[in-house]
C-alpha cells in the first residue's frame, strides 16, 4: 500500500491550492481518511479527517478555508485550501488510519508567500 500526494508548491498570500493523495493496493478496515500539516520547528499537527459517512471535520486554524473530500472510484483524496496565508507554509501528509494501522503518505511541501 503506497499513499503518493501531489500538489505541493508556492503560492501566494490569498491564493488557492488543491492537494491530491491516490492511494495504490488494498486497504481494509478503514476508519478515517486524514490530512495533517507540520509547519518548520513545529509538530505535526492534525488538520481534517473524512469520516467514512463522508462527513468532514476539520481544525479551528482551517475551518471556513479548506475543504477535504474524496473519490472512491479513483481512490484518490483531495484537500482544496483557499485564502492561504503565510502561517499555512507546511509539509501536508495524507494518511489513512484504520483498525490496524496507520498509513502515511510522503508529504507535499506548500509555501505561501506574503
Amino acid at each position: 500500500v503506497q499513499l503518493q500526494a501531489s500538489g505541493g508548491g508556492l503560492v501566494q498570500a490569498g491564493g488557492s491550492q488543491r492537494l491530491s493523495c491516490a492511494v495504490s493496493g488494498s486497504i481494509t478496515g478503514i476508519k478515517t481518511m486524514e490530512w495533517y500539516r507540520q509547519a518548520p520547528g513545529k509538530e505535526r499537527e492534525w488538520v481534517a479527517s473524512i469520516l467514512p459517512n463522508g462527513s468532514v471535520n476539520y481544525a479551528d486554524s482551517v475551518k471556513g478555508r479548506f475543504t477535504a473530500s474524496r473519490d472512491r472510484a479513483k481512490k484518490t483524496m483531495y484537500f482544496q485550501m483557499n485564502g492561504l496565508e503565510p502561517e499555512d507554509t507546511a509539509v501536508y501528509y495524507c494518511a489513512i488510519n484504520t483498525v490496524y494501522r496507520i498509513y502515511w503518505g510522503q508529504g507535499t511541501l506548500v509555501t505561501v508567500s506574503s
